[in-house]
């Protein structure tokens, strides 16, 4: 018998989810890893960060069936297959070049987006636009206003997103944001940030042959169009560190790479990751003309925000500094709190304070999924986030002290500024 709807069109697992209905047959019947309560997923790029955490994450979860792989690189395309089959003891995942073939397969309910940074947004809009749910890899944008785009085509599509960074899963940030908004350090007014600076330049490199198996013209996508060169793009049958991340024809380096991460906590810690700063001022150093990889090698950056707060964020270690008036909590990448005074730590927060779920990134992605709910980090928060790195990035290019409108997103003194905000810095200052 096939169940049909009012309207006599097919009732599907999708639609079910869709509505918010329970399945006819409940989880306790088959089981959590029955076929009809996982989440089909698609994942579109399988370089390195999706073969070492993205798709063996999504593999170890019983409410998660990974049925297709997408890359323009076709020995890392046969590698995913492979991993898939493995774990799954079967052939079935299907294989992809074009990622909007991928898209239009039916079967697939959500996506997983791990494709070098200029072809983010392109990649998340279309699979919005065809009902896909969506966990794209950060830095999540290049320029500002396609990240409001992303993030109002998300909204009015009604589609669960997830910027994918894994810090708001990472216990030590999570638990100090709770002890910051929970005023365990009294009254908020200054953050400081770290990441680690940039590889330093790379010499002008030859034009070479594309290698078999790599179709670059897909690879380049929305970028400027560039002859192919190795260290463009990665090494042929491996999964290193790609070229690309150096260059702004495709990436802004760190101050947004892992920028990403830890302002994303900054801004949580500060109750604004919905908002931005009023004001930014910036400076920052490249390698020289002649180098081939050409993002910022060091930065310092200094923001205010309207309730007072002051944000520092340069090139160092990887950490988050919240500083208030009655104590501070440094959390620091890989390393255990601190505080002072050390009580702190050990401060109770009552059940009615402020609590956020502490759940893996892509967990909290399906979760969302199943419930139609929402992300700890969706597509307003990570272009937000995103913001705030490229108001740097665009500082240093301008210089001077920036006026920001975070509700108009416009810079308020500088239409030299506002210049940038439709654009990557693919023509970066130097100095």
């Amino acid at each position: 018998m096939r169940l049909t709807s009012s309207l006599h069109s097919p009732i599907t697992r999708r639609s079910v989810l869709k509505a918010g209905m329970p399945l006819l047959a409940p989880a306790s019947f088959f089981g959590q890893s029955s076929p009809s309560n996982r989440i089909t997923v698609g994942m579109i790029g399988v370089g390195r960060q999706a073969v070492f955490a993205n798709l063996k994450q999504f593999l170890g979860m019983p409410d998660v069936q990974v049925v297709a792989v997408c890359d323009v690189d076709r020995w890392r395309l046969e590698q995913a297959k492979t991993q898939v089959d493995t774990a799954y003891s079967s052939r079935g995942c299907r294989m992809y070049a074009d990622y909007r073939e991928l898209l239009a397969d039916k079967s697939i309910d959500a996506v997983m987006i791990s494709t070098p940074d200029h072809w983010h947004v392109p990649m998340s809009m279309d699979a919005i636009r065809a009902g896909k749910d969506v966990s794209c890899e950060k830095p999540l944008t290049r320029f500002i206003t396609e990240g409001r785009a992303l993030s109002d085509l998300a909204a009015s599509r009604k589609r669960v997103f997830r910027n994918d960074s894994e810090f708001r899963s990472l216990d030590y940030f999570h638990r100090a944001v709770e002890l910051v908004r929970n005023g365990k350090i009294g009254k908020l007014h200054t953050i400081r940030t770290g990441v680690p600076g940039s590889d330093v330049g790379c010499p002008p490199q030859p034009d070479m042959p594309v290698p078999e198996g790599l179709d670059y013209e897909r690879w380049q996508g929305p970028a400027v169009r560039a002859p192919y060169t190795e260290k463009r793009v990665h090494t042929p049958r491996s999964y290193d560190r790609g070229g690309w991340m150096r260059h702004t024809y495709y990436c802004d380096g760190m101050v947004t790479n892992w920028g990403a991460h830890l302002n994303d906590i900054a801004q949580w810690g500060n109750g604004t990751d919905r908002t931005g700063p009023v004001e930014v001022e910036a400076r920052g150093t490249y390698p020289p003309a002649e180098s081939f990889w050409n993002v910022m090698l060091s930065f310092e950056a200094e923001y205010r925000y309207a309730n007072g707060v002051r944000l520092f964020y340069k090139t160092d270690t990887p950490y988050v500094r919240f500083e208030g008036s009655e104590g501070w909590i440094l959390a620091e990448y890989g390393k255990p709190l601190q505080a002072g005074p050390a009580s702190i730590l050990n401060a109770k927060i009552p059940e009615s304070g402020i609590h956020f779920p502490l759940k893996s990134d892509k967990q909290d992605f399906i979760d969302a999924v199943k419930s139609r709910g929402q992300t700890l980090q969706d597509a307003e928060v990570g272009h937000r986030t995103m913001s705030l790195c490229l108001l740097a990035n665009i500082a240093v290019q301008v210089g001077g002290k920036l006026g920001w409108d975070p509700v108009k997103e416009r810079f308020t003194n500088s239409e030299a500024a506002n210049r940038w905000l439709a654009q990557p810095v693919i023509a970066p200052r130097r100095g």
